[in-house]
Parts: structure tokens; sequence; C-alpha cells
């Protein structure tokens, strides 16, 4: 990310433009002037240079990101409107960072499949509308309404084309320690109290018999109601449930 060389381009030669230059070049590209595009084009690489530099650490080529960039700077150069009173900096850093992701998701070993894409991109689309009619976040069940589908679709759909991130990733640094996306998940089922407790669970579950032992894992490891093991031990729910708490107070008594 840090050679000189990008794309057989020399980033340490890359021409500057003033805001001035900028529209003037912008003006002859109207007309069609082949030479004002190439000339703009140099002028902004160093903004496609700065963007590729956020997403390193993704695996991906320097040469590929920054050849991926510079598609979405020349979409941004001719679908810009001179008469809207923006820079083009604004306009064109959304579209080259677009273009980038897009990249990254098709090319991501985790496909995703194109009516699962589709969806999402509906889904935020009608977002977008509901958050401006309402002026409040629409929900995800107004959301699937509106496009009449399952509230699992659409929270699935747009999960899959979430960019997946590191957990070494650094999120803050202050010149001496980082802070990374693993310092800040949080893992209430494995954390070191939960872990903890079920080692002193299992110690004490081999002090019961074989039927309660049974009955404590279905029920609280694996999440089974008193009906369906009351249906794999082939007994009656009043039987697992005396069980149950026979084996609970049986634990009780020895960390009591």
């Amino acid at each position: 990310m840090n050679k000189v060389e990008i794309a057989g381009v020399n980033t340490a030669k890359l021409p500057v433009l003033t805001a001035e230059e900028k529209i003037a070049l912008l003006k002859r590209i109207k007309q069609g002037e082949v030479e004002a595009r190439n000339q703009f084009i140099q002028g902004n690489l160093r903004l496609v240079l700065s963007i590729i530099k956020k997403f390193v650490g993704r695996g991906e080529n320097a040469d590929d990101l920054f050849q991926v960039g510079c598609i979405g700077l020349i979409k941004a150069m001719d679908n810009f409107d001179l008469e809207q009173n923006v820079q083009f900096s604004t306009y064109a850093v959304p579209m080259i960072v677009g273009e980038i992701k897009r990249y990254l998701r098709d090319n991501n070993p985790i496909r995703v499949s194109r009516s699962v894409r589709d969806l999402a991109y509906k889904a935020i689309q009608v977002r977008d509308k509901l958050l401006k009619e309402k002026e409040k976040e629409p929900t995800i069940e107004e959301i699937a309404k509106e496009l009449g589908v399952e509230k699992e679709e659409i929270v699935f759909s747009l999960d899959a084309i979430q960019d997946p991130i590191s957990l070494q990733e650094p999120v803050f640094n202050d010149g001496s320690d980082s802070i990374y996306v693993m310092d800040q998940v949080k893992d209430a089922r494995n954390s070191d109290e939960m872990w903890s407790e079920r080692i002193t669970i299992e110690e004490a579950m081999k002090k019961l018999n074989e039927r309660e032992k049974k009955i404590v894992e279905k029920r609280f490891f694996d999440g089974r109601t008193q009906m369906e093991v009351a249906e794999e031990l082939n007994i009656s729910q009043a039987q697992v449930s005396r069980l149950e708490k026979n084996a609970i107070s049986h634990i009780k008594r020895i960390y009591k």
C-alpha cells in the first residue's frame, strides 16, 4: 500500500489541481475534449490513492484496488453536475468508495447470491423512502411489509451484504496503545464468568445419576423443553419436572 508505483502510475509525481482548474477541465470535458478528461483523471488520482489506503488489511492487491477506484473516479467525473453547488471531491468520494466496496463484496470468498443482494438493496431503498416519509427510522417489520416478504428474509439479506472485518482491526490509537475490534465485542455466552460457571456445573453433574444428568444436559445445555425431553426419554413431563428439580436441588446442596 505504501509503494510508489501502483498499476503503472508513479504516485510520487501525481499532479494536484486547484478548484478553479477542476471546474475549467470539467467544462471542457462536457464539450467532449479527450485531453481534458485525461488531465482531470491524472489530477484526481491522489484522491483515489487516499481512499484505497482505508481498505488496508483485507488481503487485496493495491494495484487492483487502485484500478477499481479509478473506475469510480471516472463514473463520478461523467455524472458530476457543474450546476450543483458542491465540490467534486465531495461528490466523488462516495462513488469511489462504493465502487471499491462492490468489488470487495463481489470478490469475497463468502459468495452471496444475486437474489439475496437484490433483496438487500431493495430493503435499503425502502428504508430510505420510509425514513423520508415518516421522519423516523422504520422497523424491519415495516420494511418487510412494504416488500411483501418475511422479516427474517430482510434481516438475512442485510447481514449477507455487510463487509466482514478482522477482529484485529484497530479502532482507536492514542499514539501508544491500540484498541482493536475484538476489545469492543462482548460475548455473553463465552465470558470468563460463564466459562467458570459451566465448569462448576459440569463437575456437579458428575454426582447425578444418569437420568438426572441427561435431563439437565438436554434442558440447560441443549435448550430443550420439558415436553421434548419427556418424548425423548419416553417418560411423562411430570417425571421430567420432578427429576429436574431433584437434580437442581442436588447441585445446590453440593455447592452451597
